[in-house]
């Protein structure tokens, strides 16, 4: 054998042993690259429910996503979508990996599309919760929901995104339910729509009545401060839990790590203070899928107040109402 090809063979052998080595250290996780949320160009994006517009949205979150991707190193890129259900469909396709929803939202993406609460936000006063309100024109007649379902086949009704809880399901349960009524039915006409879309339509006398939120009535008073002065509010909710962050469970642990971080740190300087501020929010604190637990009891009354109201059950019906009471049950433990 002559010196080149024992120096080929060495180099051969040399090459192969490297690559045995690297192939047990990538085994044993020492050579792992970047995870494909943090590769370059890879992006993530962060789901924005639909309350209002989204012409109106985006200034007031494109800062906080600039600051998340400076302090990060990610690639966060913000997701609007026409309504609630965009959002919790795109999760869970992972179209969406984190998102900002309100609580029955959430319920959706927990169960149907791989999501985990993982924040609740703090709102601007420090307060842990919002109001679901009935609102109506300020020279509307209109001044209780007595006097609503009084007059309820005359009325135009706005109701919100079914997805919402102050727009939907919290109404739905205790303006509604609790009275034996049907949104659906009880009005002249029932229309759907944001929470910002139900307040401008009462305003410009298009709606009698409809659903919003304190938050959103706040909101209008900067968007649209002489629209908010034409409107009022004739029913207000008990306190509903501040909105959950939800992001997939399988996003990597050192995005989420990163994303945690910076969460719990936002808001020390004025300026992400006042980007909070813009976003009606003070801060974050860590949650879990039980922050939900409230919600989900609410949802369950509502339908077995619908049950018990029915009056004779069949079969069918009767194993639901036993099936609620089993789910009620375990929640209250929780």
């Amino acid at each position: 054998m002559t010196a080149q090809t024992i120096k080929s063979a060495g180099r051969r052998a040399a090459a192969a042993l490297f690559a045995l080595s690297a192939l047990a250290l990538a085994a044993a996780g020492l050579l792992a690259g970047p995870s494909a949320a943090e590769a370059a160009g890879e992006e993530i994006n962060f789901g924005i429910i639909s309350t209002e517009s989204s012409q109106n949205l985006k200034p007031v979150w494109e800062p906080f996503i600039k600051d998340l991707n400076a302090k990060t190193g990610l690639n966060v890129k913000p997701f609007f979508a026409t309504d609630y259900a965009g959002i919790i469909e795109g999760m869970r396709f992972n179209k969406v990996q984190l998102a900002w929803y309100g609580s029955k939202a959430a319920i959706e993406a927990v169960d149907r599309a791989h999501g985990e609460v993982f924040m609740q936000t703090v709102s601007h006063d420090g307060s842990e919760g919002y109001y679901s309100h009935i609102i109506a024109h300020r020279d509307s007649p209109l001044n209780s929901i007595e006097d609503m379902f009084a007059r309820a086949k005359d009325l135009n009704f706005g109701n919100g995104d079914p997805n919402s809880t102050s727009g939907f399901l919290v109404p739905g349960y205790y303006v509604f339910a609790l009275n034996s009524k049907d949104a659906k039915t009880i009005f002249k006409r029932t229309l759907i729509s944001n929470h910002e879309g139900n307040a401008l339509a009462v305003a410009n006398g298009q709606l009698d009545v409809a659903t919003c939120n304190n938050e959103s009535l706040a909101r209008l008073e900067v968007t649209f401060p002489d629209k908010r002065a034409l409107i009022k509010v004739i029913w207000t909710s008990p306190l509903i839990p501040s909105d959950p962050l939800v992001r997939r469970v399988d996003l990597d642990p050192a995005v989420k790590k990163k994303i945690d971080d910076f969460l719990l740190s936002y808001g020390a300087t004025p300026q992400e203070a006042e980007v909070l501020k813009s976003l009606q929010w003070k801060g974050f604190k860590v949650s879990t899928n039980a922050q939900l637990n409230s919600i989900r009891q609410l949802e369950l009354f509502k339908e077995k107040r619908v049950l018990e109201d029915a009056g004779a059950l069949n079969d069918a019906q009767q194993a639901r109402l036993k099936e609620i009471d089993a789910q009620l049950a375990e929640l209250s433990l929780q």
